[in-house]
């Protein structure tokens, strides 16, 4: 991208941005909503500026670097179809920032907005939960998001990809937690340790094979390992419900976020008494089982 010489400060650009990134018809959905999010996320990342803090910068005037460095992100944006997140190695799941590298998914799991509130009601003590399991884990994030909810727990993240587990060891460690997260590689239970745990939460591969052929090219950047989720989307979930209860307490719960997978799963498993969870942002995208109820509904 060339950087045109009238523009001068990040007001410009701002404008700039916003307009290439909607001629080019690029796809969002890896942190940020629309264009324009994305747009002063990018520019205020690339200046090392307060991501809450815009307007107070808007006037101000970029100098010939500056405008150089913007230029080359924004061109790696429009012409590459990187997410923003590949670009600057970082993503944010509310106040968490993880890194983030194309060895995993970009974190934006529904999941994590049900913890914050430790899974109430459904969790009435979280100092009960003694021990949880994070089934295909990719970047880390919502393992240190449970260690954050459940401060007793000591925790099992489990993923397939050695690479993968690599970034989540990155962030693990950033957030001094390697004491209390242990990384497994696994493909799902194969490798977990014989024990118990009072809570599973898995956001697994669950894009159907006909949705894979239809992604946009940003998603195409990301680990197909960590997207596709077979002919109908259930391939990891029909073994985890199937595996499930013997790694799981009496009361333990089961934590599993599908996608749009709905009407799917309740067609694939009729007997089985889902609970389906809505965050601020997701309808149904989530549902929770207690041991006994998976049990009962195979």
């Amino acid at each position: 991208m060339n950087t045109p010489a009238e523009l001068e400060t990040l007001r410009d650009w701002l404008r700039h941005a916003v307009s290439r990134f909607n001629q080019a018809g690029l796809a969002f959905g890896h942190g940020s909503a629309s264009a324009y999010d994305e747009a002063a996320y990018l520019l205020l990342h690339a200046l090392h500026l307060p991501l809450d803090r815009l307007d107070p910068f808007l006037d101000a005037k970029l100098t010939h670097s500056e405008r150089g460095e913007i230029a080359a992100l924004l061109a790696r944006r429009i012409d590459e179809r990187v997410p923003a997140a590949y670009l600057t190695r970082e993503a944010w799941l509310g106040e968490f920032r993880f890194h983030v590298d194309e060895r995993v998914i970009i974190p934006r799991s529904f999941i994590a907005e049900l913890l914050p509130d430790g899974l109430a009601p459904y969790i009435a003590d979280r100092a009960a939960v003694k021990s949880a399991l994070d089934l295909c884990t990719g970047s880390g994030c919502l393992a240190v998001l449970l260690a954050h909810a459940f401060e007793d727990a000591d925790i099992d993240a489990v993923d397939i990809s050695s690479d993968a587990l690599a970034v989540a060891q990155r962030n693990v460690s950033d957030y001094g937690l390697a004491g209390r997260i242990n990384l497994i590689r696994s493909n799902l239970f194969d490798n977990v340790p014989g024990k118990s745990y009072d809570l599973i939460i898995s956001n697994p591969p669950y894009v159907t094979t006909m949705a894979m052929d239809e992604l946009p090219r940003e998603y195409r950047h990301e680990p197909a390992l960590a997207l596709a989720g077979g002919d109908d989307g259930l391939d990891a979930v029909r073994t985890i419900l199937r595996k499930a209860p013997q790694f799981m307490q009496r009361d333990a719960l089961l934590v599993v976020e599908i996608g749009d997978n709905q009407k799917t799963a309740e067609a694939a498993f009729p007997r089985m008494p889902f609970t389906w969870l809505s965050t601020p942002s997701s309808e149904a995208h989530v549902f929770l089982l207690k041991r006994e109820d998976i049990v009962a509904g195979r």
